[in-house]
């Protein structure tokens, strides 16, 4: 009998209808005659709440204790899951990433999953019930509650449809992934594919649909995902290998991520070690750095920018005053007020031009590019925040809807550059 793996997102989850929804489509799936394991983050909001309770208490909460506190969203979620599939005449148990167990590294609030042991969730399933597994958590080989990060959730139903070699349906609040943000972009398109690389740029970029780590994990391990709707009936978006994507484009999605800050140290010393030695102590607090400009050195020093998630401004920025101290910089600003478009595409692999058309139609909205990053198949600026909306606009109609599809086998593909 097949096995299916089902999410339930914190907006699919968020109210008591929405719950009993949920559990009428679990109930749905298990009367097709398929065994079902359920994965839900917590009720929408809560996490939220969470954290601004935490921060009311102390302003810099121990990881340890977020982990703690944050975990009790997903135990609430899964119990009333459980109770609702239950009372529709389906036996289901609500249980915790300890006790199945999810094993993870030791790193607070973004822990990895090390491992998964399934014995427990089988033999529930031989046993005719359904496991509803709280999501964005697990457990450390001591013991230590930990949670994976924002939409870890994700990252926990991927990881169990690997373990149990099952595929991977993820129910939101959106019908699938879009071209744009469809609160952005009235006009943007749903995608019947797009690729794992595809969609691990756009999720880094700002796509709030799916967790980068769970699409990497998806891509990793080849599990089929499934991205569609809790409250309609129509096919979704399917995320798959790059082999069974039928058609490739120029440029598959537009994003927009405005949870970045810039930090800028003014007047380093531009000689060599200076980078490592400012970088360093931001790896060690596990403090992701993207978008990096060094400016043209002028008498020995240098002005040098990076991006961070907002989340972890406050402290890279304790960290980057600490360290420009000791190497002489002059002082370090911090800008909140910046977000970064990016276009991506598994086209741009075989197409000319697209960079430098991206920038014309910025500048011809009066945009100022701060910095610019690429990948083989993704380019990034980073702009003034107030006009990420209307870049994200103007590119869409640029590349999505004047834009040309490139299909496997064109000819075309392979004249490229002659």
């Amino acid at each position: 009998m097949e096995t299916v793996v089902q999410k339930f997102g914190g907006t699919s989850v968020g109210t008591v209808e929405r719950i009993q929804n949920a559990a009428r489509r679990v109930v749905e799936t298990l009367k097709k005659g398929k065994k079902v394991v359920v994965v839900s983050s917590a009720m929408a909001g809560e996490t939220d709440s969470l954290i601004d309770l935490a921060h009311s208490v102390n302003e810099f909460p121990p990881e340890r204790e977020m982990d703690m506190l944050l975990a009790t969203g997903e135990q609430k979620a899964i119990s009333l899951l459980s109770m609702a599939i239950n009372k529709l005449g389906y036996p289901a148990v609500s249980l915790c990433g300890w006790q199945i167990p999810i094993i993870t590294d030791d790193v607070h609030t973004k822990a990895r999953i090390s491992r998964i042991g399934i014995q427990r969730i089988l033999n529930l399933l031989s046993e005719g019930y359904v496991p509803v597994v709280a999501g964005f958590q697990g457990v450390t080989d001591d013991w230590e509650i930990t949670t994976l990060g924002r939409g870890g959730s994700d990252t926990t139903a991927v990881a169990l449809a690997s373990a149990l070699g099952a595929d991977c349906e993820i129910y939101t609040d959106v019908t699938g992934v879009f071209t744009a943000d469809p609160r952005i972009v009235p006009g943007a398109k749903k995608l019947k594919v797009v690729s794992y690389e595809e969609m691990l740029e756009l999720s880094s970029l700002g796509a709030k649909v799916m967790q980068i780590r769970s699409v990497e994990f998806a891509a990793k391990h080849g599990v089929r995902i499934h991205v569609r709707s809790s409250f309609e009936e129509e096919e979704g978006t399917w995320i798959l290998p790059e082999e069974e994507v039928m058609e490739k484009v120029v440029v598959r999605g537009i994003t927009l991520d405005t949870k970045e800050s810039r930090i800028t140290v003014v007047r380093v010393p531009d000689r060599p070690g200076i980078a490592a030695t400012l970088f360093k102590p931001l790896g060690e607090a596990h403090i992701v750095v993207d978008m990096i400009v060094q400016n043209v050195s002028h008498d020995g020093y240098t002005d040098m920018s990076f991006t961070v998630s907002r989340n972890d401004a406050k402290k890279a920025e304790e960290i980057v005053r600490k360290t420009a101290q000791e190497i002489g910089a002059k002082e370090v600003i911090r800008d909140d007020r910046v977000a970064k478009v990016s276009i991506v595409g598994l086209g741009m692999r075989s197409s000319y031009g697209t960079a430098a058309r991206m920038f014309e139609v910025l500048s011809r909205r009066g945009i100022n590019i701060m910095a610019i990053s690429t990948s083989e198949i993704r380019i990034s600026c980073l702009i003034d925040e107030k006009y990420g909306e209307l870049a994200v606009r103007e590119l869409h109609e640029a590349f999505i809807e004047d834009g040309e599809e490139i299909k496997i086998g064109d000819d075309r593909e392979g004249q490229e550059g002659s």
